[in-house]
């Protein structure tokens, strides 16, 4: 298994910003929101903050470096989770790229398809819906 990068948690253990930076200089940023109507279910947004690439959080970089990526976002989820063991969902979203359909699986759903069992285990239900995957707590 790939080994992530350093991770700058949250200032307090229950904050929903950590950061990281990869060995080419891309940072990133991972933040957890809670719905305004349940506090109880979370988003996960994630993506680069370096100027370089304008603000453009969803921005590929191209650098070799998407596995590291992805594992370090693996380990914030479940730390994130450790906080916060009475969140009962949490979403992400995979946007299209600009020449991605779509009405099809999305590359980045795809791609995060393949993390979800690291970060969740059989006692959450992972759901599928267009562009987005929430994993919802078993009862």
């Amino acid at each position: 298994m790939l080994k992530g990068y350093e991770i700058v948690p949250p200032a307090i253990p229950s904050g929903g910003v950590y950061l990281f930076t990869t060995d080419s200089g891309v940072s990133y940023e991972v933040r957890f929101g809670r719905r305004q109507d349940n506090i109880l279910q979370a988003s996960i947004v994630f993506g680069v903050t370096n100027d370089e690439y304008s603000g453009e959080e969803y921005v590929e970089t191209n650098r070799g470096e998407i596995y590291r990526v992805m594992q370090t976002i693996v380990k914030i989820v479940k730390m994130f989770m450790s906080e916060h063991p009475a969140i009962i969902s949490y979403e992400f979203t995979g946007l299209a790229r600009d020449k991605e359909s779509k009405d099809k699986e999305t590359t980045r759903i795809r791609l995060y398809t393949r993390y979800l069992p690291q970060m969740f285990d059989v006692s959450w239900k992972i759901e599928f819906s267009g562009d987005k995957i929430t994993a919802v707590k078993k009862e």
